[in-house]
C-alpha cells in the first residue's frame, strides 16, 4: 500500500515575507502568475513585484489573493501578519460563548445520527466529540491509546487498536492515508505531515484485490462481538466559517452498509438506554 502512495512535496523553507507566502501557495495550487493575476484582476507585473518583495500589498489584496488560492484561514492570518497587518480571523475554543450556536449544531448532528456512530475531530484528526455509539466500538482498545488527545487516525492504524479488528484493513487504511495525503498537500500543515509519516510506517498488508466495479464507496468493516459490522462514511464541514477553529473542524458520520449492521446498531442503542 505504501509504495502506491505518492510522496508529499512540500516546500519547507520558512517564508521571509508575505510575497514568499503567496508564491508558495500559488505553486502548491499549480497556478502560474498569469493564472492568479487574472483571477485576482491585477497585472502579472504587480503580482511578480509582490512575490519578490518589491511591492507591498494592501490588506485587502492579501485577503483577495489568499481567497483565490483557497488558503486555509489559519494560514491567511499568518500571511496578514507577514504583511504587517493584524489577523482577520479569530481562533476561539469551542467552549467560547461566541461559538455556542456552532457547538449546539455539532451536538445536535451527533445525537441525531444515533443509533449510528458519529464523531467530530480537529485539523489534526484529534477527537473533539462523539455520540454514545462510538465508545462501544472501541471496546478492548488499550487505555493509553484512548487518553486525550485521542487521534482517530492513529486508532485506525494501530495494531493494538482498530487495525487488528478491521476486516478490510488494507483498503480502509489505504483510503484514510490517501485522504491525509491530500490534506497535507492542500494545507502544508507540519502536524499533518508528521502524522502522515507516522501512519505510513505502520506495517499493513497489501490490498488483496481490486474493489468490485459495482462498489460506490470503500466500506469500513469492523469485527465486533463475533459479528462483522459494515459502515459507509460521510464527512461534514461548516460551509462558510469565519473562525479558524470552525474552519478546521470536521464531522465524520457512519451509516450502516447492510441491514444486519443496522439491526445490530439498534440493539446496541437499546442496551445503552
Amino acid at each position: 500500500m505504501n509504495s502506491e502512495t505518492a510522496t508529499i512535496q512540500i516546500d519547507r523553507t520558512a517564508p521571509r515575507h508575505v510575497g514568499e507566502h503567496l508564491r508558495q501557495w500559488r505553486q502548491r495550487r499549480h497556478l502560474s502568475q498569469l493564472d492568479l493575476a487574472g483571477d485576482a484582476e491585477i497585472s502579472t507585473r504587480h503580482l511578480s513585484f509582490v512575490e519578490t518583495g518589491r511591492a507591498a500589498p494592501s490588506r485587502d489584496m492579501v485577503l483577495k489573493l489568499a481567497e483565490r488560492l483557497n488558503v486555509p484561514l489559519r494560514e491567511r492570518n499568518m500571511m496578514l501578519v507577514a504583511a504587517g497587518f493584524a489577523p482577520a480571523f479569530p481562533q476561539r475554543s469551542l467552549d467560547d460563548p461566541a461559538l455556542k450556536s456552532a457547538r449546539a449544531v455539532i451536538d445536535l448532528v451527533l445525537r441525531a445520527h444515533e443509533p449510528s456512530p458519529a464523531l467530530a475531530y480537529d485539523r489534526h484528526w484529534n477527537l473533539v466529540s462523539a455520540n454514545r455509539m462510538v465508545m462501544p466500538l472501541l471496546t478492548g482498545v488499550p487505555q493509553r491509546l484512548l487518553a486525550p488527545p485521542v487521534n482517530i487516525l492513529r486508532l485506525a492504524f494501530h495494531p493494538e487498536a482498530l487495525a487488528a479488528r478491521t476486516v478490510n484493513v488494507a483498503e480502509w487504511c489505504g483510503h484514510l492515508l490517501e485522504r491525509l495525503r491530500r490534506q497535507c498537500e492542500a494545507t502544508a500543515d507540519p502536524g499533518l505531515i508528521k502524522l502522515y509519516g507516522e501512519l505510513k510506517a505502520y506495517p499493513l498488508p497489501a490490498r488483496s484485490a481490486p474493489l468490485p466495479p459495482d462498489n460506490v464507496a470503500i466500506p469500513f468493516k469492523l469485527r465486533f462481538g463475533g459479528d462483522v459490522l459494515s459502515f459507509l462514511s460521510a464527512t461534514m464541514i461548516f460551509g462558510t466559517p469565519v473562525d479558524v477553529t470552525l474552519s478546521e473542524l470536521a464531522l465524520e458520520t457512519f451509516f450502516p452498509a447492510d441491514e444486519f449492521t443496522a439491526d445490530r446498531l439498534r440493539t446496541m442503542a437499546a442496551d445503552l438506554q
